[in-house]
């Protein structure tokens, strides 16, 4: 009895490691693919991740002033658009507006990672201890020197939160940029869907996780590297 049991999980390990060795082979036979659209989607991601910054961390900032925190609930309702509508209507819409194409990818994905930037970053700055303003002001800094040299350094941690959030809404939802003639990993994703083929499907699945995985790791070791320690929580 126990040879036959010991037959049969041998027999089923066997096949396992034969199915999951024909999975590498389908997946490899798209290497070339993989390679040209993750270029692809990196660089939807870095446009869209890099304009969210240059608009969402201003907005962020000019918010947390005294003078605009009553503004600071209507702004973030009307970027909140970007994660309330779903990422497929998002990309519709602007598809019906700017055409086909990766200008409105681009566009989509930007308004998707608008929020968590601009969010965190008014929090943040928000949250800066009331003593170390005080304490600069009475040093005889200007606003834009306490801001500077106080504010931002203090709030540097949660604003690479923010971006950590947001890169990672753009590297998963950028392969649905295929749908819309963006180009992308999406490509081979909805393709393999469309054709039952699941060695085209994990060719672009795989690589989607894996970007997603990487971009976080990096931006986290920006941020534990440029971010003091002495106002980084782990610490």
């Amino acid at each position: 009895m126990k040879r036959a049991l010991g037959s049969v999980a041998a027999l089923s390990l066997a096949c396992d490691e034969a199915h999951a060795e024909d999975w590498i082979a389908n997946i490899a036979q798209y290497r070339s693919d993989i390679v040209y659209q993750s270029i692809q989607q990196m660089t939807m991601v870095a446009i869209a991740g890099g304009l969210a910054i240059l608009v969402a961390v201003p907005v962020g900032i000019y918010l947390s002033r005294a003078s605009h925190r009553h503004a600071a609930n209507i702004v973030m309702q009307t970027l909140n658009v970007g994660q309330a509508v779903p990422k497929l209507a998002l990309l519709a819409l602007a598809m019906s507006v700017l055409g086909i194409g990766r200008v409105p990818s681009i566009f989509a994905l930007w308004v998707a990672t608008l929020l968590p930037i601009a969010l965190n970053t008014y929090e943040g700055l928000r949250a800066v201890p009331r003593p170390l303003i005080e304490a600069a002001t009475g040093m005889g800094m200007r606003p834009m020197q306490i801001l500077w040299r106080v504010e931002l350094p203090n709030a540097l941690y949660v604003i690479f939160a923010g971006i950590r959030t947001a890169l990672a809404i753009t590297v998963g939802t950028a392969p649905l940029a295929f749908l819309v003639g963006g180009g992308g990993l999406g490509e081979l994703i909805f393709t393999g869907i469309d054709l039952n083929d699941f060695g085209m499907l994990l060719a672009g699945a795989i690589p989607t996780a894996l970007l997603a995985i990487c971009t976080d790791a990096i931006v986290g070791q920006m941020q534990t590297r440029l971010v003091s320690p002495g106002i980084t929580p782990k610490r």
